[in-house]
């Protein structure tokens, strides 16, 4: 039989991770010390629970209906918790957000600084994924998007509109012809994203510019715009990241200039979760605010 909630919660971070090593990450602990306890509870409850390969570790049919339960009983631990604690207090514990590291590398920062700023207790952790981060196997407590996912238990919230343009530095555009129109552009060397790795449609810029060759590309926003900081090229950048590059100049704005979304994406069972749900209103105003602020200097 189950014998306790660390019982259950080893399960989880099994079931989430697909492996014992990323198991013993995720709890700090070995993972032969997560191969035995999987091992004893297997043998309490007289059936696999885990199906081995060298892919790693996938979920049995009487694993699936445990996870079930798992997951309840978390969530049951976790409103629990908030129930002794009060919905008045600050936030405290551990929180992990998600979102495309455009986002977590301009915006995200001075939001999450601003809330932990509030609140003393709360740890913090950003995500920046290159991806979709996979809420399910719990890779974060809830997660920013670019586009709005349809399936999954989700819910969806969308946060606010974003705008981009094409720039480059100054010095750049000091040494290169000129761009008066679309035209002028197959002249210059286009930074952008590796085409094979965008990750979502939304992030397909340079293909709604009507740009198709790329000289320089990286799956990284960061990498993209320290690029474009150095004078390597022209490129697609967030109107929200160029107060952080004053030397970078938007060009050719009346004929390219795209609007895209982000989206808070959460577990749909964590909708029950106060902690969260205050957390969430917190972040969701921090980045409308923010976002303002900062395209008002661009």
């Amino acid at each position: 039989m189950v014998g306790n909630w660390d019982d259950l919660r080893i399960f989880l971070a099994v079931a989430r991770g697909e492996s014992l090593s990323e198991a013993g990450r995720l709890l700090r602990i070995d993972p032969a010390t997560v191969g035995r306890r999987i091992a004893r509870l297997e043998e309490g409850l007289g059936q696999p629970l885990f199906a081995k390969s060298p892919q790693g570790y996938a979920l049995t049919e009487g694993g699936s209906r445990l996870m079930r339960h798992a997951e309840e009983a978390e969530q049951a631990l976790g409103q629990a918790v908030e129930a002794v604690r009060g919905s008045t207090e600050g936030l405290s514990g551990q929180i992990r957000i998600g979102a495309p590291d455009g986002c977590a590398n301009f915006l995200l920062p001075q939001v999450c600084a601003a809330i932990s700023a509030d609140n003393p207790d709360l740890d913090l952790q950003i995500v920046a994924l290159p991806r979709v981060v996979n809420l399910s196997r719990r890779e974060a407590d809830m997660a920013v998007a670019v586009s709005a996912p349809t399936a999954g238990r989700l819910v969806v919230q969308k946060l606010t509109d974003y705008r981009l343009h094409l720039a480059a530095s100054e010095s750049y555009l000091a040494q290169h012809p000129p761009i008066r129109s679309r035209a002028d552009l197959k002249h210059h060397r286009i930074v952008g994203y590796i085409p094979d790795m965008i990750f979502d449609k939304e992030l397909d810029y340079l293909a709604d510019a009507g740009l198709d060759r790329v000289r320089l590309a990286s799956n990284s926003v960061a990498v993209q715009f320290h690029w474009l900081r150095q004078g390597a090229g022209l490129g697609i950048v967030h109107d929200f990241a160029l107060p952080a590059a004053p030397g970078l100049k938007t060009v050719l704005t009346d004929e390219i200039s795209l609007t895209r979304s982000f989206y808070l994406v959460r577990h749909a069972d964590d909708r029950r979760l106060d902690r969260l749900n205050r957390f969430a209103d917190a972040l969701a105003d921090g980045v409308r605010r923010e976002l303002l602020r900062l395209e008002g200097l661009a």
